[in-house]
């Protein structure tokens, strides 16, 4: 289930899903995204725990347990000034969000836990980034990042083409994706081509095509990229996703 956030929030945040398991086992797959993630997990009675998901480099495919779960993706470039540390330092971690904030992460913790719904818990995260807002780091160059992180994105364009576009040379905009995003440019560029693609698996088993039009040279490419960064072809993540 999808909750809507405030005005304020979606300025910063992408989406926000709210998962049932029941306390049963539940496919939990990450696919590298160019994202940071806010994952609570609620595992009993009042009892549960706060993650910071950082970038993934490598798809994670896993199973895991619990009763509920909510994941809040921030959008590309927004979530270093809000959790108050480079983006870099969070890529391909797993970190309790108590490591990053201290006793506010405790507080936190115990108001989402306690949420009965999606739109309860963005409450709590409102109030939370709102008291944090004198405290926070802020990187010098976010809105350089997002807009780099869209036309990227969006229109399919080559790092150094996008560079010269904002009138940044190739090092500032990796510099930038460091601090903000936590993965290279050009990393963030393949997991753009990869999101497409699986985007597209639903609607056609055509490889060829979903090569082309998520903007891979041909299928081998396509197939070579699904090995390198999710550890199988794209038939069997298909089939996975499937089942």
């Amino acid at each position: 289930m999808h909750a809507r956030a405030s005005a304020e929030l979606s300025r910063v945040i992408e989406r926000t899903s709210w998962l049932s398991a029941l306390g049963h086992e539940r496919r939990v797959d990450r696919l590298p995204d160019g994202r940071t993630a806010l994952v609570v997990r609620v595992l009993g009675a009042e009892r549960g725990e706060v993650h910071v998901l950082g970038p993934r480099t490598q798809a994670t495919l896993k199973r895991a347990t619990f009763e509920r779960a909510l994941l809040v993706q921030f959008k590309p470039g927004c979530s270093a000034s809000l959790l108050g540390v480079p983006a870099r330092e969070l890529t391909d971690r797993y970190v309790p969000l108590e490591d990053l904030w201290g006793r506010a992460a405790a507080t936190l913790a115990s108001d989402l836990v306690r949420a009965p719904d999606a739109g309860t818990a963005l409450v709590h995260l409102q109030r939370a980034f709102t008291a944090r807002r004198g405290s926070r780091w802020r990187p010098t160059s976010a809105g350089l990042a997002r807009h780099a992180a869209y036309l990227l994105e969006h229109e399919d364009s080559r790092v150094e083409g996008v560079a010269r576009r904002l009138g940044v040379t190739s090092r500032h905009l990796r510099r930038t994706f460091d601090q903000c995003i936590g993965v290279a440019p050009k990393s963030f560029a393949r997991a753009a081509r990869l999101q497409r693609a699986v985007r597209m698996l639903n609607r056609s088993n055509d490889w060829g095509s979903i090569a082309l039009e998520a903007g891979y040279y041909d299928q081998p490419h396509l197939i070579a990229e699904f090995r390198s960064l999710v550890g199988l072809t794209p038939g069997a993540f298909a089939e996975r996703v499937r089942r």
